[in-house]
């Protein structure tokens, strides 16, 4: 039966793809990706905290994926509520669960590679319910402004759970495929399947951070695709229907390339000034108040652009009246800005939290105003 938007996709071909998955364009394509996978790596790697990556990067993607489905918060509110996050409002606490799923899926993955379960536990966390394949016919895909049915995927437990058990064989088991190559496939594929009654986007997305991690192109899953899908929406939507309706896959394998290597380079780049304006304030603060100074204060800073007494505290830097004291020097000489938010006193980073607003990121810019923290 040949596909139609408003019929469901049983049929949906089993991979690998007929098509030719490494024609010339793609595999060039690969190259150019896998180099900025190699700096984003090398980059990752040469932070001297991690965390700062690990709480940082999966906030951003968290939003900006949230947003994808319509669920609109603020960088602004996830960094301030990330700490309390029972005091936000629904979006923000949806967007928070995002950036759990994408940890906890991470940390899953040093037990057992991508499969069917871990789509589950993953969807499950960003719903905050249980989730498991639909047993109950999918929902059809619509457009937004007209009504008009996109596509209708497949139904019935028993095909899904078939569909995605042929999902994770070509996962494992396609090894002379680049892994790029086989993350895009996978990704259109998860997508068509479409496997729970809600989330499945999100959860797709972070099994694209989680494969480069599975894969060895990252160690951290900080490569945050949803960006670049934000800013191309309509080429991504159509890129998937046109794989659906006209088997398009080179045409969908060089869009997923670019906005590898695309988002590859910016973070890069966000990765080195955030670099760059944490050796600046670590010099204001040693010149200022060289007897609170440690390299252990200055990587809380930065681990997120939020900063409670009790970061200090957990990171065993001073106890709870001598944090509170620190935090409040450093606000006095403009490191940090002092706000009281309900009950809670927060310290906000304000250079970092600019850089993570910003998409300009100007070195120079950013250097001079940490220069003039003092």
């Amino acid at each position: 039966m040949s596909w139609r938007p408003d019929q469901p996709y049983n049929d949906l071909p089993l991979l690998p793809p007929a098509a030719d998955l490494e024609t010339r364009a793609i595999l060039k394509a690969c190259i150019g990706a896998r180099a900025a996978l190699a700096e984003l790596k090398q980059a990752a790697e040469l932070m001297p905290n991690p965390a700062m990556l690990i709480n940082i990067l999966p906030m951003l993607e968290a939003k900006d994926s949230s947003e994808i489905e319509n669920i609109v918060t603020t960088t602004d509110k996830l960094f301030q509520f990330s700490g309390s996050e029972a005091q936000a409002d629904p979006a923000t606490k949806e967007a928070l669960r995002y950036r759990q799923a994408l940890y906890h899926g991470s940390q899953l993955l040093n037990e057992r590679p991508i499969n069917t379960n871990l789509a589950e536990t993953i969807c499950s966390q960003i719903k905050g319910v249980d989730m498991q394949v639909r047993k109950v016919p999918g929902t059809a895909l619509m457009n937004d402004k007209t009504g008009t049915i996109i596509s209708t995927p497949p139904e019935g437990e028993k095909l899904l759970r078939d569909l995605l058990g042929n999902w994770e064989k070509f996962l494992h088991g396609q090894p002379e495929l680049d892994p790029l190559v086989r993350m895009a496939v996978m990704h259109y594929q998860f997508e068509a399947i479409h496997p729970f009654t809600d989330g499945n986007g999100r959860t797709g997305r972070i099994l694209n951070s989680l494969y480069l991690v599975q894969e060895g192109l990252l160690t951290m899953p900080i490569l945050y695709l949803s960006r670049h899908i934000i800013t191309t929406r309509d080429q991504y939507y159509a890129g998937l229907l046109a794989v659906t309706r006209e088997q398009a896959w080179e045409e969908w394998l060089l869009y997923i390339l670019d906005a590898v290597e695309c988002t590859a380079t910016w973070t890069t780049q966000l990765i080195t000034q955030i670099r760059h304006v944490a050796g600046s304030t670590a010099g204001v603060v040693k010149t200022a108040l060289p007897k609170i100074y440690s390299r252990e204060l200055i990587d809380t800073l930065f681990e997120q652009p939020y900063c409670r007494i009790s970061n200090l505290v957990d990171a065993g830097i001073a106890k709870r009246q001598t944090a509170s004291e620190y935090l409040k020097k450093l606000a006095g000489i403009n490191v940090l800005v002092e706000k009281q938010v309900g009950r809670e006193l927060l310290f906000i980073n304000p250079l970092l939290m600019q850089l993570l607003t910003s998409d300009t990121q100007k070195k120079g810019t950013l250097g001079s105003q940490a220069g003039r923290s003092t």
